[in-house]
């Protein structure tokens, strides 16, 4: 249950976006093999004097920020890193440079869904 955050310079299309959405969604479905109803993504707009970036990054920079249950391998992240990277490059022409990734993993202890504590469910997923 990957929990995605997408921050982009606004004044991108609406296929654009739209591409963009489906694009990590497809990442994740191969990298961490989640359901294709898997799908919690919020994507934000952000005007260009409220998002400052090196001038080296383009108006494509793009901050994707992830939060996951604990415990995947570095590799499976490392993984879902190049997927993502290679995704987007391929369909919306995103250089891997402004391409940035946050990796969070809460303990789940700090998850609640269905009115309980992750912790204290049974909830399995591709760890190595």
């Amino acid at each position: 249950m990957p929990l995605v955050r997408i921050e982009i310079l606004k004044g991108h299309t609406a296929d654009y976006k739209k591409m963009l959405l489906q694009s990590v969604h497809d990442a994740l479905l191969k990298a961490l093999g989640i359901p294709d109803d898997d799908r919690f993504q919020r994507l934000y707009e952000i005007e260009e004097e409220y998002f400052e970036l090196s001038a080296t990054k383009s108006d494509k920079f793009t901050l994707i920020d992830l939060t996951l249950f604990p415990g995947r391998s570095k590799e499976i992240k490392r993984n879902m890193v190049k997927e993502i990277s290679r995704i987007l490059e391929e369909r919306l022409n995103i250089p891997s440079t402004d391409i940035f990734i946050l990796i969070n993993e809460p303990s789940l202890d700090n998850w609640g869904m269905r009115g309980e504590q992750a912790s204290e469910m049974e909830i399995s997923y591709k760890k190595d």
